[in-house]
């Protein structure tokens, strides 16, 4: 499965609203827009995304998943595929070791350095995951950076817990029919620790018992086909949890930490199937969004513009591109 990978296109000419006086599009010496897209795992992130990221100002994607940063198991991760990226650069996907542990830190690090490389070619950052904890680290880090230099627009696509359980369970079996199974396999190992890099996500460990059957002499066939359906059936339950945990982040970002998020409700569009489901989408989720975007970027009551470059120029630009460029040789 091919995936998008860190990229950087030229940046096409801005689409302005009709009658915007173009002098509040010159830069603000402190603050850039930034859109985050948040939500539970299964619930159409990367989905909303793309959507933003194709429906006027030009816009790169940069992934917040922690998981989804590994090179590798592309079907167990979720990674999104070149032809859903629709063109569109992503950013930290499938680039770290397996092997590597990448920490929040190290998020915080490449996703400022490609934020400021995105601004710089005249395009709106979209951050886009389910790891809130890489989230908060950036826009709460104790320096006040993010804070300081960016305005965020926060998105949350929410659907009702127990539509989202059915949705993850069957995209489980989806994933498994497309080969997740013969994937884990290829990076098995029986002394592998499944508390560092890629073996920390779900849908590898649950699988160890399996493959250790596999290796047995004294493990027959009915017993291997009860440890794999054990497998996925844990799997499955261990993902409706990563979903409950990552609600329970959203809400305590907003009702404790006090984040202005805007909550876009998609049950409906899991309710339905094909054609209606397609229309749910874009009349729930992505047309409020495109809208609540929109008013986000060109509403200057609090008279701060948005930017088409960074730092009061172009001149930074190389330099971002290549400080990205080498934090990523770096792992």
């Amino acid at each position: 499965m091919m995936m998008c990978r860190l990229a950087a296109a030229q940046a096409p000419v801005m689409q302005i609203p009709p009658g915007m006086d173009l002098s509040v599009l010159q830069c603000h010496p402190h603050k850039q827009k930034v859109v985050i897209v948040m939500g539970a795992t299964g619930t159409g992130k990367s989905r909303l995304s793309i959507d933003l990221a194709t429906g006027g100002v030009p816009a790169e994607i940069i992934n917040s998943d922690k998981m989804q940063v590994y090179e590798g198991l592309d079907i167990v991760t979720n990674k999104i595929t070149q032809d859903e990226c629709r063109g569109v650069p992503h950013h930290l996907l499938g680039i770290v070791d397996p092997e590597a542990d990448f920490t929040a830190g190290n998020f915080v690090t490449m996703a400022s350095l490609a934020m400021k490389s995105i601004v710089g070619r005249g395009k709106l950052p979209i951050i886009a995951g389910g790891s809130n904890s890489f989230i908060e680290a950036l826009v709460d880090n104790d320096n006040y950076e993010f804070r300081s230099r960016y305005d965020v627009c926060f998105l949350w696509v929410d659907v009702a817990m127990l539509v989202l359980n059915q949705f993850v369970s069957d995209r489980v079996d989806r994933m498994v029919a497309a080969g997740m199974v013969e994937e884990v396999r290829t990076m098995y190992n029986p002394k592998a620790d499944y508390s560092k890099g890629i073996r920390r996500a779900i849908g590898v460990p649950e699988f160890d018992s399996y493959f250790r059957s596999q290796y047995s002499s004294s493990t027959d066939e009915k017993t291997r086909s009860r440890l794999l359906k054990a497998a996925i059936k844990e799997t499955k339950a261990n993902t409706c949890k990563l979903a409950y945990k990552q609600l329970e982040k959203i809400h305590r970002l907003r009702n404790v930490k006090g984040w202005k998020v805007h909550r876009l409700d998609a049950t409906e569009v899991f309710q339905k199937q094909g054609c209606e489901a397609d229309e749910a989408w874009a009349k729930l989720v992505s047309q409020p969004a495109l809208a609540i975007v929109d008013e986000f970027l060109y509403s200057f009551g609090d008279s701060r513009a948005y930017s088409v470059a960074v730092d009061g120029g172009l001149r930074g630009i190389r330099e971002a591109e290549m400080g990205v460029a080498m934090a990523v040789a770096s792992y």
